[in-house]
């Protein structure tokens, strides 16, 4: 890769981490290919990215962002995980580290507040933006919906009363 290339890339990434909502960082040391690339397959599916690039092009492409204080993360072989929801990222590395051990989760960071490991996982456990989005349009019809039956319910039952006293007489 020559001059113009890594510089390419680093303006690439750094354009990258600047839209992103949470930037996570994980050891993949003994990681085979084709758990590497069933990882990403399912950090695509669901909009998130894993990349792995030099420490040092990476470092650069952090200066400037909210992110730069994850550049003393960067030791050893490391991959970036980032998604622009804040918990897909977390949500699908913390899943495959508990499913292989060969994927350590360092730490990360969402805007400017630095994570440890374990505020990557709480992060984790929290709903993503569209299981919110859902549970809070539930939220919103569920009154009506309840007002609804209520309004109705009266109606029913004096129906019900007038059949039966017909039948009666």
């Amino acid at each position: 890769m020559d001059r113009s290339q890594k510089e390419a890339l680093v303006t690439e990434m750094n354009d990258l981490f600047t839209n992103a909502g949470v930037v996570v960082v994980a050891q993949y040391s003994g990681l085979t290919v084709a758990e590497m690339t069933e990882m990403r397959v399912k950090m695509r599916e669901a909009g998130a990215t894993f990349k792995v690039t030099k420490n040092r092009l990476a470092r650069l492409a952090l200066e400037g962002t909210d992110y730069g204080s994850l550049s003393d993360k960067l030791k050893g072989p490391v991959g970036i995980a980032y998604s622009d929801d804040p918990v897909v990222a977390p949500k699908i590395v913390m899943e495959y580290s508990k499913a292989n051990e060969k994927l350590v989760v360092i730490g990360g960071a969402m805007g400017v507040t630095e994570l440890d490991a374990d505020g990557v996982k709480s992060l984790a456990s929290l709903p993503s933006l569209d299981e919110l989005r859902g549970k809070l349009v539930g939220l919103l019809q569920a009154p009506a919906t309840k007002v609804a039956g209520v309004v109705q319910a009266p109606a029913s039952q004096l129906a019900r009363v007038l059949s039966a006293k017909a039948e009666q007489g």
